[in-house]
Protein backbone atom coordinates (compact mmCIF):
# COMPACT_ATOMS: atom_id res chain seq x y z
CA UNK A 1 0.00 0.00 0.00
CA UNK A 2 3.54 2.50 0.48
CA UNK A 3 6.16 3.53 -1.34
CA UNK A 4 8.12 0.91 -1.51
CA UNK A 5 7.93 0.99 2.11
CA UNK A 6 11.61 2.76 2.09
CA UNK A 7 11.30 3.99 5.52
CA UNK A 8 10.94 0.06 6.72
CA UNK A 9 14.06 -0.64 4.49
CA UNK A 10 16.18 2.62 6.34
CA UNK A 11 15.14 0.79 9.97
CA UNK A 12 16.67 -2.34 8.71
CA UNK A 13 20.09 -1.09 7.63
CA UNK A 14 20.36 1.63 10.26
CA UNK A 15 18.05 1.38 13.00
CA UNK A 16 20.59 3.89 15.10
CA UNK A 17 21.00 6.60 13.15
CA UNK A 18 18.75 10.01 13.47
CA UNK A 19 16.35 9.80 11.56
CA UNK A 20 14.51 13.43 12.95
CA UNK A 21 16.12 16.07 15.34
CA UNK A 22 12.97 17.84 17.05
CA UNK A 23 13.45 20.07 19.89
CA UNK A 24 16.18 18.31 21.46
CA UNK A 25 14.85 15.17 20.98
CA UNK A 26 16.69 12.42 18.26
CA UNK A 27 14.23 9.95 17.07
CA UNK A 28 16.67 7.10 15.40
CA UNK A 29 15.11 5.76 12.28
CA UNK A 30 14.25 2.40 13.95
CA UNK A 31 12.31 3.94 16.58
CA UNK A 32 10.90 6.31 14.01
CA UNK A 33 9.62 3.01 11.92
CA UNK A 34 7.38 1.63 15.08
CA UNK A 35 5.93 4.72 15.20
CA UNK A 36 4.83 5.33 11.66
CA UNK A 37 3.64 1.83 11.31
CA UNK A 38 1.43 2.59 14.58
CA UNK A 39 -0.12 6.02 12.96
CA UNK A 40 -0.64 3.42 9.75
CA UNK A 41 -2.48 1.30 11.49
CA UNK A 42 -4.27 3.35 13.38
CA UNK A 43 -5.69 5.26 10.50
CA UNK A 44 -6.80 2.14 9.04
CA UNK A 45 -8.37 1.09 12.07
CA UNK A 46 -10.95 4.15 11.59
CA UNK A 47 -11.99 2.99 8.09
CA UNK A 48 -10.00 4.82 6.20
CA UNK A 49 -9.29 3.00 2.65
CA UNK A 50 -6.29 3.10 -0.18
CA UNK A 51 -6.33 6.38 -1.45
CA UNK A 52 -8.63 8.14 1.32
CA UNK A 53 -7.19 11.93 2.37
CA UNK A 54 -6.20 12.66 5.70
CA UNK A 55 -5.73 16.44 6.19
CA UNK A 56 -2.86 17.99 8.76
CA UNK A 57 -3.16 20.63 10.38
CA UNK A 58 -0.01 22.03 12.72
CA UNK A 59 3.07 23.28 12.70
CA UNK A 60 6.31 21.60 12.30
CA UNK A 61 7.15 18.14 14.31
CA UNK A 62 8.16 14.70 15.03
CA UNK A 63 4.64 13.83 14.98
CA UNK A 64 4.82 15.35 11.29
CA UNK A 65 6.87 12.72 10.00
CA UNK A 66 5.20 9.51 11.86
CA UNK A 67 1.97 10.75 10.57
CA UNK A 68 3.02 11.48 7.22
CA UNK A 69 5.68 8.39 7.31
CA UNK A 70 2.42 6.36 7.98
CA UNK A 71 0.19 7.14 5.50
CA UNK A 72 2.58 6.54 2.83
CA UNK A 73 2.38 3.25 4.42
CA UNK A 74 -0.99 2.77 4.66
CA UNK A 75 -1.55 4.37 0.93
CA UNK A 76 -3.50 6.96 2.30
CA UNK A 77 -2.74 10.97 0.65
CA UNK A 78 -1.93 13.39 3.07
CA UNK A 79 -3.63 17.11 2.79
CA UNK A 80 -1.67 19.77 4.33
CA UNK A 81 -4.00 22.36 5.41
CA UNK A 82 -2.18 26.22 5.65
CA UNK A 83 -1.95 26.77 9.78
CA UNK A 84 -2.60 30.49 9.22
CA UNK A 85 -6.15 29.83 7.88
CA UNK A 86 -9.43 30.72 9.68
CA UNK A 87 -12.43 28.50 10.90
CA UNK A 88 -14.39 28.86 7.60
CA UNK A 89 -11.44 28.44 5.34
CA UNK A 90 -10.02 25.28 7.09
CA UNK A 91 -13.90 23.87 6.69
CA UNK A 92 -13.67 24.72 2.92
CA UNK A 93 -10.38 22.58 2.39
CA UNK A 94 -12.17 19.87 4.59
CA UNK A 95 -15.25 19.54 2.42
CA UNK A 96 -13.48 20.30 -0.79
CA UNK A 97 -11.00 16.93 -0.28
CA UNK A 98 -13.65 14.88 1.00
CA UNK A 99 -11.06 14.20 3.96
CA UNK A 100 -11.77 11.27 6.26
CA UNK A 101 -9.41 12.05 8.94
CA UNK A 102 -8.13 15.76 10.21
CA UNK A 103 -5.30 15.54 12.74
CA UNK A 104 -4.99 18.96 14.46
CA UNK A 105 -1.33 20.02 16.39
CA UNK A 106 -1.94 21.52 19.89
CA UNK A 107 -1.68 25.04 18.35
CA UNK A 108 -4.88 24.16 16.11
CA UNK A 109 -7.46 22.08 18.00
CA UNK A 110 -9.42 25.26 18.76
CA UNK A 111 -9.45 26.65 14.87
CA UNK A 112 -10.61 23.54 13.53
CA UNK A 113 -12.89 23.13 16.33
CA UNK A 114 -14.54 25.96 15.06
CA UNK A 115 -14.64 24.63 11.73
CA UNK A 116 -16.64 21.46 12.64
CA UNK A 117 -20.38 22.86 12.25
CA UNK A 118 -19.80 23.81 8.71
CA UNK A 119 -17.92 20.58 7.43
CA UNK A 120 -19.98 17.58 6.13
CA UNK A 121 -19.89 13.89 5.73
CA UNK A 122 -18.25 11.82 8.86
CA UNK A 123 -15.19 12.52 10.00
CA UNK A 124 -12.91 11.94 12.33
CA UNK A 125 -10.85 14.69 14.66
CA UNK A 126 -7.90 13.95 16.20
CA UNK A 127 -5.90 16.05 18.61
CA UNK A 128 -2.33 15.69 18.83
CA UNK A 129 -1.90 16.83 22.07
CA UNK A 130 -3.20 17.19 25.74
CA UNK A 131 -6.55 19.57 24.55
CA UNK A 132 -9.25 17.23 23.09
CA UNK A 133 -12.80 18.60 22.76
CA UNK A 134 -16.15 16.84 23.20
CA UNK A 135 -16.04 14.65 19.94
CA UNK A 136 -12.75 14.29 19.12
CA UNK A 137 -9.84 11.62 19.83
CA UNK A 138 -6.95 11.55 21.26
CA UNK A 139 -3.61 10.80 18.55
CA UNK A 140 -1.43 9.33 21.68
CA UNK A 141 -4.16 7.14 23.04
CA UNK A 142 -4.83 6.13 19.65
CA UNK A 143 -1.25 5.59 18.85
CA UNK A 144 -0.96 3.37 21.93
CA UNK A 145 -3.75 1.13 21.15
CA UNK A 146 -2.41 0.62 16.78
CA UNK A 147 -0.09 -2.34 16.56
CA UNK A 148 3.89 -1.25 15.60
CA UNK A 149 3.71 -4.13 12.81
CA UNK A 150 3.77 -3.20 9.65
CA UNK A 151 0.32 -3.31 8.35
CA UNK A 152 -1.06 -5.67 5.83
CA UNK A 153 0.50 -4.82 2.47
CA UNK A 154 3.10 -2.58 3.32
CA UNK A 155 5.02 -1.46 0.00
CA UNK A 156 3.09 -2.66 -2.41
CA UNK A 157 2.34 0.16 -4.02
CA UNK A 158 5.25 1.93 -6.22
CA UNK A 159 3.84 5.66 -6.38
CA UNK A 160 6.28 7.51 -4.74
CA UNK A 161 4.82 11.00 -2.34
CA UNK A 162 1.16 10.97 -3.04
CA UNK A 163 -0.20 13.95 -2.14
CA UNK A 164 -3.19 16.86 -1.93
CA UNK A 165 -2.01 20.44 -1.57
CA UNK A 166 -4.00 23.11 -1.75
CA UNK A 167 -2.77 26.02 -3.72
CA UNK A 168 -3.68 30.03 -2.53
CA UNK A 169 -5.01 30.42 -5.93
CA UNK A 170 -5.49 34.30 -7.26
CA UNK A 171 -9.42 34.32 -7.32
CA UNK A 172 -11.76 32.35 -5.19
CA UNK A 173 -11.39 29.58 -2.84
CA UNK A 174 -7.81 27.29 -3.21
CA UNK A 175 -7.62 24.48 -5.83
CA UNK A 176 -6.61 21.03 -4.28
CA UNK A 177 -3.58 20.56 -6.54
CA UNK A 178 -3.28 16.44 -5.69
CA UNK A 179 -1.11 13.69 -7.48
CA UNK A 180 -3.06 10.05 -6.64
CA UNK A 181 -0.55 8.23 -7.92
CA UNK A 182 2.86 10.41 -6.27
CA UNK A 183 5.63 10.95 -8.72
CA UNK A 184 7.99 8.81 -10.55
CA UNK A 185 11.13 7.75 -8.92
CA UNK A 186 12.74 9.26 -11.90
CA UNK A 187 11.14 12.79 -10.68
CA UNK A 188 13.04 12.41 -7.37
CA UNK A 189 16.24 11.04 -8.80
CA UNK A 190 16.45 14.34 -11.03
CA UNK A 191 16.01 16.52 -7.94
CA UNK A 192 18.61 14.34 -6.06
CA UNK A 193 21.27 14.37 -8.79
CA UNK A 194 20.73 17.77 -9.61
CA UNK A 195 21.66 19.22 -6.17
CA UNK A 196 23.82 16.39 -4.84
CA UNK A 197 21.93 15.36 -2.43
CA UNK A 198 23.67 12.66 -0.09
CA UNK A 199 22.39 10.18 2.44
CA UNK A 200 25.21 11.91 4.74
CA UNK A 201 23.65 14.99 4.11
CA UNK A 202 21.60 16.83 7.17
CA UNK A 203 19.09 18.71 6.22
CA UNK A 204 17.29 22.12 7.78
CA UNK A 205 13.29 22.01 7.86
CA UNK A 206 12.50 25.18 8.76
CA UNK A 207 9.31 26.71 6.62
CA UNK A 208 6.06 25.97 7.21
CA UNK A 209 5.43 21.83 6.30
CA UNK A 210 2.43 22.46 4.40
CA UNK A 211 4.50 24.23 1.28
CA UNK A 212 4.80 21.86 -1.19
CA UNK A 213 8.50 22.56 -1.27
CA UNK A 214 8.89 22.43 2.02
CA UNK A 215 7.59 18.71 2.61
CA UNK A 216 9.26 18.00 -0.68
CA UNK A 217 12.85 18.53 0.17
CA UNK A 218 12.25 17.31 3.68
CA UNK A 219 10.31 14.26 2.57
CA UNK A 220 13.25 13.67 0.07
CA UNK A 221 16.00 13.64 2.59
CA UNK A 222 14.15 11.22 4.37
CA UNK A 223 13.66 9.10 1.34
CA UNK A 224 17.67 9.12 0.98
CA UNK A 225 17.96 7.88 4.74
CA UNK A 226 19.71 11.28 5.64
CA UNK A 227 18.96 13.47 9.19
CA UNK A 228 16.25 16.17 9.37
CA UNK A 229 16.27 18.80 11.66
CA UNK A 230 12.66 20.23 12.35
CA UNK A 231 11.84 23.70 13.62
CA UNK A 232 8.42 24.51 14.13
CA UNK A 233 8.20 28.02 12.49
CA UNK A 234 10.89 29.58 11.31
CA UNK A 235 12.80 32.15 13.63
CA UNK A 236 16.39 33.38 12.37
CA UNK A 237 18.01 32.88 15.03
CA UNK A 238 16.60 29.41 16.54
CA UNK A 239 17.77 28.71 12.99
CA UNK A 240 21.11 29.92 12.92
CA UNK A 241 22.34 27.87 16.30
CA UNK A 242 20.45 24.23 14.64
CA UNK A 243 22.67 24.83 11.71
CA UNK A 244 25.52 25.33 13.76
CA UNK A 245 25.18 22.66 16.59
CA UNK A 246 23.66 19.76 14.41
CA UNK A 247 26.11 20.53 10.94
CA UNK A 248 23.58 21.66 8.86
CA UNK A 249 24.43 20.79 5.68
CA UNK A 250 21.10 21.77 3.36
CA UNK A 251 18.26 23.89 3.85
CA UNK A 252 15.38 25.35 1.95
CA UNK A 253 13.79 28.42 2.12
CA UNK A 254 12.12 31.51 0.54
CA UNK A 255 13.80 35.08 0.11
CA UNK A 256 12.07 36.20 2.69
CA UNK A 257 13.60 34.01 5.36
CA UNK A 258 16.36 33.99 3.94
CA UNK A 259 16.73 37.96 4.37
CA UNK A 260 16.04 37.43 8.17
CA UNK A 261 18.91 35.02 8.42
CA UNK A 262 21.00 37.24 6.70
CA UNK A 263 20.22 40.02 9.78
CA UNK A 264 20.40 37.58 12.30
CA UNK A 265 23.68 36.07 10.74
CA UNK A 266 25.08 39.39 10.96
CA UNK A 267 24.16 40.72 14.43
CA UNK A 268 25.33 37.13 15.72
CA UNK A 269 27.67 35.26 13.52
CA UNK A 270 27.52 31.14 14.17
CA UNK A 271 29.25 28.84 12.42
CA UNK A 272 27.76 27.61 9.23
CA UNK A 273 30.66 26.24 7.55
CA UNK A 274 28.56 23.08 7.19
CA UNK A 275 26.04 24.53 4.94
CA UNK A 276 26.54 23.67 1.31
CA UNK A 277 23.26 23.91 -0.01
CA UNK A 278 21.00 26.44 0.58
CA UNK A 279 17.86 26.39 -1.76
CA UNK A 280 16.01 29.04 -2.65
CA UNK A 281 12.58 29.06 -4.44
CA UNK A 282 8.71 29.96 -3.95
CA UNK A 283 9.10 33.43 -4.72
CA UNK A 284 11.19 36.05 -6.95
CA UNK A 285 14.84 35.99 -5.71
CA UNK A 286 16.41 39.76 -6.28
CA UNK A 287 19.95 40.14 -6.99
CA UNK A 288 20.52 42.69 -3.80
CA UNK A 289 20.04 39.43 -1.66
CA UNK A 290 21.57 37.24 -3.96
CA UNK A 291 24.88 39.35 -3.66
CA UNK A 292 24.10 40.01 0.36
CA UNK A 293 23.64 36.34 0.70
CA UNK A 294 27.49 35.14 -0.87
CA UNK A 295 29.35 37.87 0.86
CA UNK A 296 27.75 36.01 3.98
CA UNK A 297 27.26 32.56 3.33
CA UNK A 298 29.69 32.54 0.19
CA UNK A 299 28.98 30.06 -3.04
CA UNK A 300 26.27 27.82 -1.79
CA UNK A 301 22.91 29.17 -3.55
CA UNK A 302 20.53 27.78 -5.37
CA UNK A 303 17.45 28.61 -7.15
CA UNK A 304 14.48 26.80 -8.71
CA UNK A 305 11.65 27.62 -10.13
CA UNK A 306 8.63 25.39 -10.01
CA UNK A 307 4.66 25.34 -8.75
CA UNK A 308 2.91 23.30 -6.85
CA UNK A 309 1.43 21.97 -10.21
CA UNK A 310 3.77 21.40 -12.37
CA UNK A 311 7.31 20.92 -9.74
CA UNK A 312 10.60 21.74 -10.36
CA UNK A 313 11.38 22.67 -13.86
CA UNK A 314 14.35 24.94 -13.85
CA UNK A 315 17.30 25.61 -11.90
CA UNK A 316 20.13 27.82 -11.37
CA UNK A 317 23.62 26.35 -10.11
CA UNK A 318 25.67 28.20 -7.25
CA UNK A 319 28.25 29.66 -9.97
CA UNK A 320 25.53 30.84 -11.73
CA UNK A 321 23.83 33.24 -9.18
CA UNK A 322 25.34 36.53 -9.95
CA UNK A 323 26.71 35.80 -13.85
CA UNK A 324 23.33 35.49 -14.74
CA UNK A 325 20.97 38.23 -12.90
CA UNK A 326 17.45 37.98 -13.09
CA UNK A 327 17.39 34.16 -14.47
CA UNK A 328 15.66 30.97 -12.71
CA UNK A 329 18.08 28.58 -14.22
CA UNK A 330 18.25 26.04 -17.09
CA UNK A 331 15.83 22.81 -17.70
CA UNK A 332 15.60 20.08 -15.27
CA UNK A 333 16.24 16.84 -16.94
CA UNK A 334 12.93 15.49 -18.22
CA UNK A 335 11.22 19.14 -18.29
CA UNK A 336 9.93 19.99 -21.87
CA UNK A 337 9.49 23.72 -21.97
CA UNK A 338 7.41 26.01 -24.66
CA UNK A 339 7.39 29.37 -24.24
CA UNK A 340 4.06 30.84 -26.24
CA UNK A 341 2.53 33.91 -27.79
CA UNK A 342 -1.66 34.16 -28.05
CA UNK A 343 -2.00 31.67 -30.91
CA UNK A 344 -0.19 29.23 -28.89
CA UNK A 345 3.09 29.62 -31.39
CA UNK A 346 6.49 28.92 -29.78
CA UNK A 347 8.62 32.33 -29.33
CA UNK A 348 12.29 33.29 -30.04
CA UNK A 349 14.45 33.53 -27.68
CA UNK A 350 14.62 36.74 -25.85
CA UNK A 351 10.88 37.28 -26.42
CA UNK A 352 8.38 36.93 -23.27
CA UNK A 353 5.87 34.10 -24.19
CA UNK A 354 3.62 32.22 -21.78
CA UNK A 355 5.33 29.16 -19.53
CA UNK A 356 4.40 26.00 -20.18
CA UNK A 357 5.77 22.74 -18.88
CA UNK A 358 5.36 19.04 -19.57
CA UNK A 359 6.82 16.54 -16.97
CA UNK A 360 5.74 13.30 -15.76
CA UNK A 361 4.72 14.45 -12.54
CA UNK A 362 2.25 16.70 -13.53
CA UNK A 363 -0.80 17.75 -10.75
CA UNK A 364 -4.45 18.06 -11.83
CA UNK A 365 -6.92 19.86 -9.73
CA UNK A 366 -9.21 17.54 -7.07
CA UNK A 367 -12.82 17.97 -8.95
CA UNK A 368 -12.09 20.74 -10.90
CA UNK A 369 -11.79 19.36 -14.74
CA UNK A 370 -12.64 22.64 -15.88
CA UNK A 371 -9.80 24.50 -13.96
CA UNK A 372 -7.49 21.74 -14.89
CA UNK A 373 -8.64 21.85 -18.37
CA UNK A 374 -8.05 25.85 -18.34
CA UNK A 375 -4.16 25.21 -17.77
CA UNK A 376 -3.40 22.73 -19.82
CA UNK A 377 -2.70 23.00 -23.64
CA UNK A 378 -1.85 19.91 -25.79
CA UNK A 379 -0.30 18.27 -22.46
CA UNK A 380 0.97 21.28 -21.11
CA UNK A 381 0.88 22.92 -17.97
CA UNK A 382 0.90 26.86 -17.19
CA UNK A 383 0.14 28.72 -14.05
CA UNK A 384 -0.13 31.92 -15.58
CA UNK A 385 3.40 32.81 -15.40
CA UNK A 386 5.41 35.05 -18.38
CA UNK A 387 8.92 34.12 -19.30
CA UNK A 388 11.88 34.56 -21.72
CA UNK A 389 14.72 32.75 -22.65
CA UNK A 390 18.55 33.85 -23.49
CA UNK A 391 20.65 32.27 -26.08
CA UNK A 392 22.42 30.54 -23.20
CA UNK A 393 19.08 28.37 -22.38
CA UNK A 394 18.51 30.21 -19.40
CA UNK A 395 15.22 31.01 -18.07
CA UNK A 396 14.01 34.54 -16.72
CA UNK A 397 10.26 34.63 -15.18
CA UNK A 398 8.88 38.32 -16.22
CA UNK A 399 6.15 38.34 -14.29
CA UNK A 400 2.33 36.57 -13.79
CA UNK A 401 -0.08 37.61 -16.50
CA UNK A 402 -2.75 38.51 -13.37
CA UNK A 403 -0.43 40.81 -12.44
CA UNK A 404 1.24 42.75 -15.44
CA UNK A 405 0.25 46.18 -15.43
CA UNK A 406 -1.03 47.89 -19.37
CA UNK A 407 -0.11 51.60 -18.89
CA UNK A 408 -1.01 53.09 -22.15
CA UNK A 409 -1.06 50.15 -24.02
CA UNK A 410 2.74 49.22 -23.08
CA UNK A 411 3.08 45.82 -20.64
CA UNK A 412 4.66 46.45 -17.34
CA UNK A 413 6.07 43.61 -15.47
CA UNK A 414 5.74 44.49 -11.29
CA UNK A 415 8.43 41.84 -10.93
CA UNK A 416 10.90 44.16 -12.48
CA UNK A 417 9.90 47.23 -10.77
CA UNK A 418 9.88 45.23 -7.49
CA UNK A 419 12.99 44.09 -8.05
CA UNK A 420 14.60 47.93 -8.72
CA UNK A 421 12.92 48.53 -5.01
CA UNK A 422 14.31 44.99 -3.40
CA UNK A 423 18.27 46.48 -4.77
CA UNK A 424 18.01 49.65 -2.36
CA UNK A 425 19.02 49.33 0.97
CA UNK A 426 16.39 51.69 2.74
CA UNK A 427 13.60 49.09 1.63
CA UNK A 428 12.90 45.95 3.50
CA UNK A 429 10.11 44.72 1.18
CA UNK A 430 7.91 45.84 -1.44
CA UNK A 431 4.68 44.71 -4.27
CA UNK A 432 4.29 46.96 -7.23
CA UNK A 433 0.28 46.61 -8.07
CA UNK A 434 -1.63 48.36 -10.50
CA UNK A 435 -4.45 51.16 -10.13
CA UNK A 436 -6.93 52.70 -12.62
CA UNK A 437 -5.62 55.78 -14.14
CA UNK A 438 -7.49 58.19 -16.42
CA UNK A 439 -4.47 58.94 -18.47
CA UNK A 440 -2.80 55.72 -18.70
CA UNK A 441 -5.43 53.40 -17.93
CA UNK A 442 -3.41 51.76 -15.71
CA UNK A 443 -0.53 53.22 -13.77
CA UNK A 444 1.94 51.77 -11.06
CA UNK A 445 2.08 51.33 -7.12
CA UNK A 446 4.50 50.55 -4.81
CA UNK A 447 3.47 48.95 -1.48
CA UNK A 448 6.97 49.38 -0.01
CA UNK A 449 8.17 47.88 4.13
CA UNK A 450 10.64 50.72 4.80
CA UNK A 451 13.35 49.96 6.78
CA UNK A 452 13.96 52.63 10.31
CA UNK A 453 14.82 56.09 9.08
CA UNK A 454 14.06 55.61 4.85
CA UNK A 455 11.38 57.54 3.46
CA UNK A 456 8.71 56.52 0.56
CA UNK A 457 9.77 59.85 -1.66
CA UNK A 458 13.07 58.72 -2.10
CA UNK A 459 11.66 55.08 -3.01
CA UNK A 460 9.32 56.61 -5.75
CA UNK A 461 12.54 58.59 -6.95
CA UNK A 462 14.42 55.51 -7.19
CA UNK A 463 11.60 53.44 -9.17
CA UNK A 464 11.22 56.17 -11.56
CA UNK A 465 14.87 56.56 -12.58
CA UNK A 466 16.10 52.61 -12.56
CA UNK A 467 12.92 51.00 -13.69
CA UNK A 468 12.40 50.59 -17.59
CA UNK A 469 11.41 53.79 -19.20
CA UNK A 470 7.61 52.11 -19.50
CA UNK A 471 7.19 51.68 -15.89
CA UNK A 472 9.41 55.33 -15.03
CA UNK A 473 6.74 57.29 -17.15
CA UNK A 474 3.48 55.94 -15.81
CA UNK A 475 2.49 57.87 -13.26
CA UNK A 476 3.96 56.31 -9.74
CA UNK A 477 2.65 56.26 -6.68
CA UNK A 478 4.22 54.91 -2.94
CA UNK A 479 2.43 53.43 0.20
CA UNK A 480 3.81 52.30 3.09
CA UNK A 481 3.34 48.68 4.38
CA UNK A 482 1.99 47.95 7.49
CA UNK A 483 2.24 44.86 10.03
CA UNK A 484 5.90 43.57 10.09
CA UNK A 485 5.10 40.45 7.89
CA UNK A 486 6.38 39.82 4.30
CA UNK A 487 3.98 42.46 1.38
CA UNK A 488 2.48 40.58 -1.06
CA UNK A 489 0.41 41.76 -3.96
CA UNK A 490 -2.64 40.07 -3.04
CA UNK A 491 -3.45 41.20 -0.06
CA UNK A 492 -2.38 44.86 -1.24
CA UNK A 493 -4.52 44.54 -4.35
CA UNK A 494 -7.41 44.07 -1.84
CA UNK A 495 -6.60 46.47 0.91
CA UNK A 496 -5.91 49.31 -1.67
CA UNK A 497 -9.07 50.96 -2.86
CA UNK A 498 -9.35 51.36 -6.55
CA UNK A 499 -7.30 48.38 -7.80
CA UNK A 500 -8.88 46.48 -10.76
CA UNK A 501 -10.41 43.24 -9.68
CA UNK A 502 -7.98 40.56 -9.72
CA UNK A 503 -9.38 38.61 -11.91
CA UNK A 504 -8.84 40.64 -14.64
CA UNK A 505 -6.16 38.44 -15.96
CA UNK A 506 -6.46 34.74 -15.22
CA UNK A 507 -3.55 32.38 -15.39
CA UNK A 508 -4.32 30.36 -18.76
CA UNK A 509 -5.67 33.38 -20.12
CA UNK A 510 -4.08 33.20 -23.74
CA UNK A 511 -3.00 36.69 -23.21
CA UNK A 512 1.06 36.96 -23.29
CA UNK A 513 3.13 39.94 -23.02
CA UNK A 514 3.37 42.01 -26.14
CA UNK A 515 6.58 43.25 -27.07
CA UNK A 516 6.82 47.29 -26.47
Amino acid sequence: MADMDILAGHAATKPAKPAVVFQGRTIDFASLNRRANRAANMFLSLGCEPDDRVAVMSYNSATGFEITNGLRKAGLIVAGINYRLRGPEVAYVLNDSGARVVVAGPDHVEVVETARSDVRGDVHYIAAGDQIPDGWLGYEELMQRASQEAPEGSGADGGLLKSMIYTSGTTGHPKGAWRPKGVNLENVLQVIMIFGLTESDVHLMCGPGYHSAVGFFSALHQLLGSTVVVQPKFEADDALDLIERNRVTTTFMAPTLLQRLLDAQERRPRDVSSLRALIIGAAPFPYALKQRAESVFGQILWEFYGATETGINTVLRPEDQLRKPGSCGTAVPGQEIRLVDAEGRDVPDGTPGEFMVRNTWLAEYYKRPDATSSSLHDGYFSVGDVAYRDDEGYYYICDRQIDMVISGGVNIYPAEVEGVLHAHPAVADAAVIGVPDDQWGESVKAIVQLRPGASATRSISLMRSRASPQASSSSASCASATGPGPVERSSCSAEHEGTRPTDARRPGDRRPPTRA
